[in-house]
């Protein structure tokens, strides 16, 4: 988890795909557009930043940024082809963060599952996916994602 005390606003993916998995980053793909997405919400384009950078300038705006799923198995990267998911302790971890405000969740199948744990604990926001499997332009998803600025 990329989060400390001062995160006001949590981040959660599904899993990790192949090619970040690989790269031991977070949203590692070329065409996934989270990075473009965060940029106007943190105010520093993201994406002409390291990747370590990249982590520092949101932990700087107050979001923390983690998964939903501790473990399953799935072929590929699609969130479709998540299989026997077991999902992390969110309760938890919201616990250990005591500035957190909101969580939001970049995708369907990781709201689905943050909502089912979670319920009604925390305010959840639920966000078109970043991926580039989610066909939706990304002019289409900057709304939605333009709005986590109001729990920072």
């Amino acid at each position: 988890m990329v989060a400390d005390a001062q995160t006001r606003l949590l981040l959660l993916g599904s899993l990790p795909g192949r090619q970040s998995l690989a790269a031991g980053r977070y949203y590692a793909h070329p065409r996934n557009q989270f990075w473009r997405l965060l940029s106007p919400v943190v105010g520093a384009d993201l994406t002409a930043m390291e990747y370590q950078a990249r982590l520092a300038a949101l932990l700087g705006a107050g979001i923390g940024l983690w998964d939903v799923v501790e473990s399953a198995r799935r072929r590929g990267s699609l969130d479709a082809d998540l299989r026997e998911v077991e999902a992390r302790d969110l309760r938890s971890a919201a616990a250990g963060l005591p500035a957190l405000r909101a969580m939001a969740f970049n995708g369907a199948k990781a709201y689905a599952i943050g909502r089912a744990q979670l319920g009604d604990a925390w305010p959840l926001i639920a966000l078109p996916s970043s991926s580039p499997a989610h066909a939706v332009g990304i002019a289409a998803k900057q709304p939605a994602w333009a709005a986590l600025r109001e729990w920072l």
